[in-house]
């Protein structure tokens, strides 16, 4: 990703949340030359991100490495969902924030959170969201929530599944330090949202997000 892809690309379309400066700061002199030149990071499959419209991006999560890449190496600015406490740490709140996320209280039922996530969705923005909901040692779906398709369903976006590669072992939730192992970012292609909101069809949908995730990383 580059500037002059991000306007030829239409990111700066009047139905499209524009990248601030600070976004565009952080993504090309702090994120990228982490992603590409520390962790020899790679991302596959970009072209699967639909430029325009609402999106609900949704993947694995094993790092806290994982809201800054995911919110600035696809091409298009993200807005996402981030654990109240980790607006806690300055330098990592700062960073998240600038990838358009908004805080939420783990553990409680935040109709508020969804509500807003709505209302982005409905603005065009794209909404990343952790199908586990948290840090998972070996970086794969376990235990998946239901969340990412219920604003699907309730926005009429489409689901794009990511997966995350190797931040676990890179900076997983037991770690002190880093390692500079390689990262990948692979995308996979868009997925149509629930029929309904009903429960049995965002079980069904978060099944298959899990699986097509977990593929991804095999």
């Amino acid at each position: 990703m580059n500037l002059s892809s991000l306007k030829s690309e239409g990111l700066a379309h009047n139905n499209f949340p524009r990248p601030s400066l600070v976004y565009l700061a952080i993504s090309f002199l702090i994120v990228f030359p982490i992603y590409r030149l520390l962790f020899r990071g790679r991302t596959f499959g970009n072209n699967n991100v639909p430029i325009h419209g609402p999106l609900v991006v949704v993947a694995n999560h094993g790092s806290h490495l994982d809201p800054p890449l995911l919110g600035h190496a696809l091409g298009r600015p993200i807005s996402f969902m981030a654990k109240a406490e980790l607006f806690n740490n300055k330098f990592l709140g700062a960073i998240i924030k600038a990838c358009g996320a908004y805080s939420v209280q783990r553990g409680a039922s935040d109709r508020e959170a969804i509500r807003s996530a709505t209302k982005r969705l409905k603005e065009g923005w794209a909404i990343g969201v952790f199908l586990d909901g948290t840090r998972q040692q070996d970086g794969r779906i376990k235990n998946p929530m239901p969340g990412a398709a219920l604003l699907a369903a309730r926005s009429n976006a489409k689901l794009l599944p990511v997966a995350i590669v190797n931040t676990h072992r890179a900076f997983g939730p037991k770690s002190r330090w880093p390692r500079l192992v390689p990262i990948q970012l692979r995308i996979g292609k868009p997925i149509e949202p629930p029929s309904s909101s009903r429960k049995k069809d965002l079980l069904e949908k978060t099944i298959e997000l899990k699986e097509h995730i977990n593929s991804l990383l095999d």
